[in-house]
């Protein structure tokens, strides 16, 4: 019987690599540049599949400011594609700019072009929704089990039993100890949001078609800048006078240059942004392995004549071996990068809070 079960999934998944491979076969020279960067990329349309008949693509909504009339315009993003396929130039004006990574720009009366105020649902805004969307109904569900049971008497079990012990690791290991026992409770929040949402974010963005949020440095941007405001607006006096008023020799610290105090300076800067480096580069990195793995299998099947049988069937068995591995090894990634900013951040917000020392 599991014979049988491994044979049927072996032939499944051999018909679904030869689909593409023989549609690559008679297509033009394929542009991996295009298709690594293409999906770490935003865009303003969530694309899943395409064949020479069929395109699975959603449209997402564009919401732009007129700059000549000053008016906001909201429309689906197939609108200037089909302006581009009729011939035309633009939709009202609005045309995307394969120049510019595929923004939208406004071609004016002038016969200049210019970037208006562009507030869209692109594809990782969407993404991000759904992230904030499923992070909800899990701890909303949890909420309504806690409202309806008494824990004095009833444990919780399955999936809130399992959240739960996430939570009281995170919370007892994780928060308490980084920070310590008698600051941690106002962080709390904070840091549990982070950490899910950046675990939901990479699990999703796994899923075939999904948007690679945290490959994003605009988001691990904005992550990082919050942790930054956390632990400066946080900080407390010690915290502040060890930056601008260390314990070392006056000469250090005021004549005739402060040097340990701009030093200190970089330090605010840098830990904010080595969480963003951090998490960018390891999510981008490991999406774009995979996607050459897959460029692969495709760049040997269409060599031509006996090559493409011979070496393009080996190399698409070892491509698709090393695509499930490396899938597999992202979702540990998932869990650690979230794991680690989350412990870092935790980290350096204790570091605000430092003891004053007699």
């Amino acid at each position: 019987m599991k014979y049988k079960l491994l044979r049927y999934c072996l032939v499944i998944i051999a018909s679904f690599l030869a689909f593409p491979i023989n549609g690559l076969a008679s297509s033009s020279k394929l542009d991996v540049k295009e298709i690594v960067l293409g999906h770490l990329g935003d865009a303003y349309e969530w694309h899943f599949f395409a064949t020479e008949n069929t395109e699975g693509v959603i449209h997402l909504p564009c919401i732009v400011r007129d700059e000549e009339t000053h008016e906001w315009k909201c429309f689906l993003s197939s609108k200037i594609h089909e302006a581009h396929k009729e011939g035309l130039p633009d939709y009202e004006g609005f045309y995307f700019n394969e120049e510019k990574n595929g923004k939208i720009y406004q071609h004016l009366s002038d016969g200049t072009s210019v970037r208006p105020i562009d507030l869209s649902i692109t594809k990782d805004v969407s993404q991000i929704l759904l992230a904030s969307f499923i992070l909800l109904a899990i701890f909303l569900s949890m909420a309504r089990w806690y409202k309806k049971h008494d824990t004095t008497k009833e444990a919780p079990g399955g999936f809130v039993g399992m959240m739960e012990a996430l939570l009281e690791y995170l919370i007892n290991d994780l928060v308490k100890g980084s920070i310590g026992e008698k600051h941690y409770r106002p962080f709390v929040p904070y840091l549990l949001t982070v950490f899910f949402f950046i675990l939901v974010s990479n699990l999703l963005g796994l899923i075939p078609g999904g948007a690679n949020v945290t490959g994003n440095i605009n988001i691990t941007f904005f992550l990082a800048f919050c942790t930054m405001l956390t632990i400066n607006l946080s900080g407390n006096k010690e915290y502040w006078k060890e930056i601008f008023w260390p314990d070392v020799p006056i000469l250090l610290k005021a004549y005739p240059l402060p040097i340990m105090p701009v030093i200190e300076m970089f330090g605010i800067i840098s830990k904010p942004f080595a969480l963003m480096v951090r998490l960018f580069a390891n999510m981008m990195a490991g999406h774009a392995i995979i996607l050459s793995f897959i460029s692969i299998i495709f760049i040997t099947c269409s060599l031509g004549s006996w090559m493409s049988s011979v070496v393009g069937g080996g190399m698409t068995i070892l491509s698709f071996l090393m695509i499930i591995f490396m899938n597999m090894l992202e979702c540990l990634v998932a869990f650690v990068q979230a794991y680690v900013f989350t412990l870092l951040s935790a980290v350096f917000i204790g570091l605000s809070h430092p003891a004053h020392e007699h």
